[in-house]
């Protein structure tokens, strides 16, 4: 939701031009590929992607092939491991924790964790698609109301439903919206972004305490890039404005130490 803004890659290219010694670049075709993590590792490490039978050849050869991959620690070291990347990315954003999302009218009158399991409500989250994502929710309920009580958060979790093999944090608000779910939970910065685009399906409702347990998403460089300056560029200009863009998308506000700080991938 904030790269595809009009604050950064919608701002980019002309940002680029006014630079005089960037201004040569040709930025008119700026691909993100925009996938769950797991599966962005995946396409790099096999070398294509398929979207339904039509298979992307993703490699240096064809040309289609990152110079930048954002991402949090996990998938960032996995391509690490590979030689992909290099040994160390520079940290750019860090979100608010997890968040419950409830349909308009908040119709089980969910305010918090405790209620998910008072009520039994139905509970889609990312599953083994996402097995990070789902493993972090899990923890950080844990750490939050105990063993016992989280087990109760999760009794009725939904595992699939009609038209989904798995379920990524994208098919959340879906599951909601066409009644195989009570409640979802996610990312707070997520949440918060369905409820403005869709005012009147969702409610945001905050988990006490989970501002504990942020996640922190970092830039790394592709080990030698085919685009070197328009790597260079980008970089330049997305750490001229990430700082005070994110938090207008509901991701919190970093600290001076915290904003730019190198992650170790090694």
């Amino acid at each position: 939701m904030v790269l595809h803004s009009e604050d950064i890659v919608g701002a980019f290219p002309a940002w680029a031009k006014s630079q005089s010694q960037y201004a040569d670049l040709n930025l008119d075709n700026v691909i993100l590929l925009t996938l769950p993590q797991p599966i962005v590792v995946q396409t790099i490490r096999t070398g294509a992607i398929a979207l339904g039978n039509v298979i992307l050849d993703f490699s240096r050869t064809s040309g289609y092939y990152p110079d930048i991959v954002m991402g949090g620690p996990v998938p960032l070291r996995a391509l690490r491991k590979l030689g992909v990347v290099e040994p160390q990315a520079r940290t750019f954003s860090k979100n608010r924790g997890r968040a419950l999302v409830v349909r308009k009218g908040n119709p089980l009158g969910i305010n918090g964790l405790a209620d998910v399991a008072r009520t039994g409500a139905r509970l889609a989250q990312a599953d083994m698609v996402e097995a990070a994502a789902r493993a972090g929710n899990i923890a950080a309920v844990e750490a939050l109301v105990g063993k016992s009580a989280s087990d109760a958060v999760f009794a009725h979790e939904v595992k699939e439903f009609p038209g989904r093999l798995g379920i990524t944090h994208r098919d959340v608000p879906e599951a909601l919206a066409r009644g195989y779910a009570d409640v979802g939970l996610t990312q707070y910065h997520l949440i918060s972004y369905w409820v403005r685009t869709f005012p009147n399906h969702f409610e945001l409702v905050p988990i006490t305490g989970a501002e504990r347990f942020p996640l922190k998403i970092g830039l790394a460089r592709i080990t030698d890039p085919l685009r070197p300056r328009a790597l260079e560029a980008f970089e330049d200009f997305f750490f001229g404005r990430a700082r005070d863009v994110y938090p207008r998308y509901d991701f919190a506000r970093m600290s001076d130490e915290e904003y730019g700080s190198p992650m170790a991938l090694d």
